[in-house]
């Protein structure tokens, strides 16, 4: 498989999540990739959560269930091992869908809701830390040219 090239931020699509547009920061340095969720709360069998992307008014605080979730456990940044809860999910990006393992984490005092780690990126991609954006506006010129005049 060719690999596509990709800068260091971008917005993608998680269409089982129903989250369009979301910024997303490439990290080549972190393993996992995470998604900013609040009040994570195991509840029987559910695992509760609240994403939060101020950008996006109709995403912001959305509440989500899983049912299907697991644990992992995490180095931070600062080294500090953390247990996360994680889910299976997906992720569009250059109009094509791909599966996606997904900390949820308190990204709150970070920029971007969701950090793309090295796991996901490998063997796909090709980091170019010059460029930005590059899958989102592949996106908006095919919006662009399949309106019909």
């Amino acid at each position: 498989m060719e690999k596509l090239v990709i800068g260091r931020f971008d917005k993608a699509d998680f269409p089982a999540l129903n989250l369009n547009d979301i910024a997303v920061k490439i990290d080549t340095g972190a393993y996992t990739s995470s998604i900013h969720c609040e009040n994570i709360e195991e509840k029987g069998n559910e695992l509760h959560c609240t994403f939060f992307d101020e950008e996006h008014p109709h995403y912001n605080g959305k509440h989500f269930v899983f049912t299907d979730f697991d644990t992992a456990f995490v180095r931070s940044s600062n080294g500090i091992i953390q247990k996360r809860y994680q889910i299976q999910s997906n992720i569009r990006l250059f109009g094509k869908k791909y599966k996606i393992s997904l900390t949820l984490s308190d990204r709150q005092e970070m920029r971007y809701p969701v950090l793309i780690g090295r796991k996901f990126l490998t063997k796909k991609f090709i980091v170019d830390t010059e460029l930005t954006d590059v899958s989102f506006k592949k996106k908006l010129n095919e919006d662009s040219n399949s309106i019909t005049k």
